[in-house]
């Protein structure tokens, strides 16, 4: 699949950065919400928005909701970008940033990730960061990104941070920030991809403009209750943020023994096989039951894969099955 991901039960998914554990209780949290789906939700769905600004530290007037971060995404793009306007896109990265300034006409013009901070946002209508990048894990250090998002804000350049995976991290988020449109989603730190919740947050006439072209409804009654209900865990995040991290070092070092592994933020790592198979290496690991990312799809990688964290026991099995 384009993005990763396995619908195979018998398989241990190493390719999507989804947490394999949920929040307790939120599948009653799920089913009591089946009372309130028998009739339109509330709109506009202020506790959602309420938890949303709690959860990452804005008024709750700047959350738009949407249906998963990419919603989020894909509203900002289309309004930011006229045709033949261009962005600055970082590679290797999300595809759908690029392909979404396509879609309107636009030219992303691509920078390399690790430098996507030192790039001029003049002359551009959008400007976007991962943050964490995704496939490479690295989180963008706090102080550089305030002085771009400053540098794009006085440009008048929209700058669009993707915060897929910053809730894995300790990491302030630049919610509410002015010229800043930042999109969140609740797929990958609550491991519900289905459940399609996330939102947006902007300021000013940006943000009015997103408020505006959100559709009334676009969230159904059981999204909206079981992603207020994650957001309000705070044990749940600090508990995951915890086994991440010392997973991701433990793997870190075993993988290092043997391959070139990218530094990492996220949930996820980032490697460089060499001039091993990378088709041989995702066989090999599907013999042990387990699926990796080949991550030779993302512009300017040609010999790397990606893998996700998940339960040490787990982890011991992709570690056993790539022979370190």
């Amino acid at each position: 699949m384009p993005h990763g991901s396995s619908d195979d039960p018998d398989i241990v998914d190493f390719s999507a950065n989804t947490n394999p554990r949920v929040p307790d209780g939120i599948e009653d949290v799920y089913r009591e919400a089946f009372a309130d789906a028998r009739s339109y939700p509330a709109e506009p769905p202020e506790e959602y928005r309420a938890t949303a600004a709690a959860y990452v530290g804005c008024e709750p007037a700047q959350v738009i909701p949407t249906p998963g971060g990419l919603a989020a995404i894909r509203a900002t793009i289309s309004l930011a970008i006229e045709p033949g306007e261009s962005a600055l896109v970082p590679y290797p990265s999300f595809a759908e940033y690029g392909r979404e300034v396509r879609l309107h006409d636009g030219d992303p013009k691509f920078v390399p990730q690790a430098e996507l901070l030192d790039a001029d946002p003049a002359d551009h209508a959008l400007a976007v960061v991962c943050n964490p990048n995704n496939p490479t894990g690295n989180a963008y250090d706090p102080d550089r990104l305030d002085v771009f998002a400053e540098r794009c804000r006085a440009a008048g350049t929209t700058l669009l941070v993707d915060e897929a995976f910053l809730g894995f991290t300790d990491r302030p988020s630049l919610a509410g920030r002015e010229g800043v449109v930042v999109a969140r989603s609740l797929t990958k730190l609550f491991g519900l991809p289905g459940l399609r919740a996330g939102f947006a947050v902007a300021t000013g006439a940006f943000g009015a403009a997103l408020r505006n072209a959100r559709r009334t409804w676009n969230m159904g009654a059981p999204a909206l209750a079981t992603g207020s209900f994650c957001m309000a865990q705070d044990e749940f995040v600090a508990d995951t943020r915890e086994r991440v991290r010392a997973e991701r070092e433990r793997m870190t070092k075993a993988l290092g023994s043997k391959f070139d592994v990218h530094p990492s933020d996220a949930p996820f790592m980032l490697f460089d096989i060499g001039d091993r198979s990378v088709e041989g290496l995702l066989d090999r690991a599907r013999e042990h039951g387990l699926a990796i990312r080949d991550a030779t799809t993302f512009r300017g990688l040609d010999s790397h894969v990606r893998v996700a964290v998940r339960l040490p026991e787990e982890n011991d099995r992709l570690l056993e099955a790539l022979g370190v």
